[in-house]
């Protein structure tokens, strides 16, 4: 669905303008590990970031390494998927950057450790124990861990053991004095996920807290005692999958018959990273390598003696709240209270919820009216990750109980949560909601709610929610984005037609406002875009701002450099990927972006431009990626209130003057704090003042 772009200039698929979205991926990972050794930040939600950066590693080498390696092993080229270089040669790439970070990340995490100590916590290991943690250490292991130890002994007569890629183990070696005998070897699953990671161990002034590996290493004597051996060692390994589903195309089977084969499936996905202790022994080592069969695509990376550090975001406070961020309560909107119902507000105007500034029990409100409202005749909503105890969900069961004809349309393939939303649906099956399970090829993204009223005149009136994020609670508090809740005609009705679209697929509609991925985006966008061109060559001003998280579709990025080039003002802010390459000489002189990570995620989109004074401003679920514009059921929603608007706008003004946690993206992953004379400007702290003086 590429569309032909005007020419006026030729520009190259390369990396003089083009960064490859893997390498501009591993620069934004870089960004968040910045946060991990940047000073200004609790000590530990510092321990916190590191925890974040190993998680988005993990699943970086699950999705898209997976992918590239895929690519390589059909001998692909790459082309603008890759940026212009062929599979082979980003893979390495890619892992010598991984590595390179991944020493910063010890070395970040052995200061982060020095300061804990410094507040009297202390990580220690089996060898640090007093006696009275030692008899709590074998307590603890005998009652809370020893049930859920899996122990596999390794034996060349019997296959290898299948390796989680979830899962960290610990490699083991019994070894004898006695040179002729072989050594043993075995793997030991540490249950992090049952028993928690770090436990925290009795001591007399300063807190102590111990690795679950640790406790597994001073008990191991317990576990091999039927074994014989003089030494005995533990190194830890950590092994990592192909992520990618492959869903079969058995015409026998539902969908979601074929989602839970593709899920078992999963679970023996090829191999794409092994991560292992460098003091393992070398015999060890080689075992382990050649029992797991890694190939030459596969990325081997030497650690420490920890791996997993994605379980550092539930470091524990261990008794200091000061070394964690100050409570930020959440905000009431000042045009709804519990007197009033929401959707009598919404049928006199239009309302932007902004979380995690406001709370996300208007959402909850808002569906639970429609549940007991006996006027309310249906509710619709499109469902892509969900929090572990939905509200949601329990909000749409109470309107099915009372007689509402409930429509769920369930996204499926919603990356690591197929599982909870295959359980979800089930669920939500047994009680008798309407479920669509999307469309065919098509991920829907989108995130909407429809509520359809019989008003008092005996018509029907349809009430809106319409995204940036998910309608998940937990998430909400973590993450920024933007809901719309609009009784406006002129965006109702082409919601109510996405839903007959959703469950009737061949119903293809027009659209007059909202822009609607993968029909209507890429031509509107690159349109307006357009637009700002001809008015820049007219003499006119001529601007675009976009608040984003990702920026790698070569399409739009190439209608970008020539808006730079016709002097059109662009200003961008991106959290993750851009391959966009911005302020480069006779290519993006006219383009800013800049990239803003502090205690929340920036997940909110929002587009506008400024067509001649008469600016189109639009929120939306989609970034400016193949993969929303193309392939994914995304809603772009133009915002008409002036209020919404002028807020909106503020807002983007906001995240423009940050001079304490922006970063600027020059292409070359520098991530230099943007710093000027101005006084300090802390963007999360500055919209949050923002939205309380409101």
């Amino acid at each position: 669905m590429q569309h032909t772009i005007p020419k006026r200039k030729k520009v190259y698929l390369s990396e003089d303008v083009y960064l490859p979205r893997d390498i501009s991926w591993l620069h934004f990972n870089a960004r968040v590990l910045q946060e991990a050794e940047d000073k200004r930040v609790p000590l530990i939600e510092r321990i916190r970031f590191l925890g974040i950066f190993s998680n988005n590693l993990d699943e970086f080498f699950k999705v898209r390494y997976a992918t590239i390696k895929r690519m390589g092993q059909l001998a692909q080229t790459g082309g603008r998927e890759l940026g212009g270089v062929t599979p082979v040669e980003l893979l390495t790439r890619l892992t010598e950057l991984v590595k390179s970070q991944q020493e910063r990340a010890q070395t970040i995490y052995d200061e982060l450790v020095e300061g804990l100590n410094a507040h009297d916590i202390r990580i220690i290991d089996e060898k640090q124990l007093t006696p009275t943690q030692k008899k709590f250490a074998r307590k603890y292991f005998i009652e809370k861990v020893s049930p859920s130890v899996f122990t596999l002994i390794l034996s060349d007569d019997r296959p290898f053991p299948h390796l989680r890629d979830k899962s960290i183990y610990l490699s083991i070696k019994l070894s004898s004095k006695d040179k002729s005998k072989k050594p043993t070897f075995a793997l030991i699953e540490i249950p992090s996920d049952l028993v928690g990671r770090f436990i925290q161990l009795p001591g007399r002034g300063k807190r102590n807290i111990m690795y679950l590996d640790d406790l597994i290493r001073f008990n191991l004597r317990y576990i091999f005692f039927t074994h014989s051996f003089d030494e005995i060692s533990a190194h830890t390994i950590k092994f990592t999958r192909d992520a990618e589903l492959d869903i079969e195309s058995d015409v026998s089977k539902s969908f979601l018959e074929k989602m839970v084969d593709s899920l078992k499936d999963r679970r023996t996905g090829d191999p794409v990273r092994f991560v292992y202790d460098t003091e393992i022994p070398s015999d060890e080592i080689k075992m382990l390598l050649n029992r797991l069969d890694l190939d030459n695509f596969d990325s081997i990376i030497p650690g420490g003696r920890y791996h997993n550090k994605k379980d550092l975001i539930d470091f524990p406070a261990a008794g200091h709240p000061e070394l964690t961020y100050d409570a930020l309560p959440q905000l009431y909107h000042p045009d709804l209270n519990l007197e009033k119902s929401i959707i009598d507000v919404i049928a006199q105007k239009d309302i932007l919820l902004f979380f995690p500034y406001h709370t996300f029990s208007y959402l909850i409100r808002f569906l639970r009216e429609a549940a007991l409202d006996p006027r309310v005749e249906e509710v619709k909503i499109t469902l892509y990750r969900l929090a572990n105890n939905s509200r949601i969900i329990s909000a749409l069961i109470n309107a099915a109980k009372n007689g509402v004809k409930v429509t769920v349309v369930m996204e499926l393939q919603a990356r690591f949560d197929e599982e909870a939303n295959i359980r979800w649906a089930e669920k939500l099956e047994d009680e008798g909601v309407n479920l669509v399970f999307g469309v065919s090829g098509l991920k829907v993204h989108s995130k909407v709610i429809l509520v359809r009223r019989r008003e008092a005149n005996g018509k029907f009136k349809n009430y809106v929610s319409v995204g940036t994020g998910n309608f998940n609670e937990k998430t909400s508090k973590l993450y920024t984005d933007y809901h719309l809740l609009t009784s406006d005609e002129r965006i109702t009705k082409e919601i109510s037609k996405l839903f007959t679209f959703l469950a009737a697929n061949y119903k293809v509609y027009k659209n007059k406002y909202l822009l609607l991925s993968p029909f209507s985006f890429r031509k509107e966008i690159m349109q307006k875009i357009e637009r700002e061109i001809k008015h820049a060559e007219n003499g006119k001003k001529a601007s675009i701002w976009m608040k984003i998280n990702s920026l790698c579709d070569t399409g739009i990025i190439q209608q970008l450099y020539r808006a730079s080039d016709a002097g059109v003002d662009v200003r961008i802010v991106v959290r993750g990927i851009c391959s966009l390459i911005p302020g480069k000489p006779g290519l993006s002189e006219n383009i800013q972006c800049i990239s803003i990570l502090d205690r929340f995620l920036e997940h909110s989109r929002v587009y506008c431009f400024y067509n001649g004074g008469k600016e189109d401003m639009y929120i939306s679920s989609a970034d400016l990626m193949a993969r929303n514009i193309d392939y994914r059921v995304e809603v772009t929603t133009p915002i008409f209130d002036a209020e919404i608007r002028k807020q909106l706008n503020d807002h983007f003004a906001i995240l423009w003057s940050d001079n304490v946690k922006a970063r600027c993206i020059d292409g070359e992953g520098n991530n230099r704090y943007r710093t000027n004379d101005q006084p300090p400007v802390r963007a999360q702290m500055a919209l949050y003042e923002y939205l309380k003086n409101e």
